[in-house]
C-alpha cells in the first residue's frame, strides 16, 4: 500500500483516499487554491490574446 502524498504516513483512509486524513485532504487542497501546484502551459494572457487576433 502506498503512503499519503502530503505526510507519507501509512495506511491510507479510504475515506480520503489517497490521502491518510481530512487534515492532509486540505493541506492539498489549500496548495491547489494558493498556486503552489500549476500546470505547465502559456500563460493565460497569452492564450486570451491569441483567441482575439482570430
Amino acid at each position: 500500500m502506498a503512503n499519503c502524498p502530503i505526510c507519507k504516513k501509512n495506511p491510507r483512509d479510504p475515506n480520503y483516499q489517497p490521502f491518510c486524513s481530512k487534515r492532509c485532504s486540505d493541506v492539498d487542497l489549500q496548495r491547489w487554491l494558493g498556486g503552489v501546484y500549476v500546470l505547465p502551459g502559456e500563460p493565460a494572457d497569452d492564450l486570451l490574446q491569441d483567441d482575439r487576433e482570430d
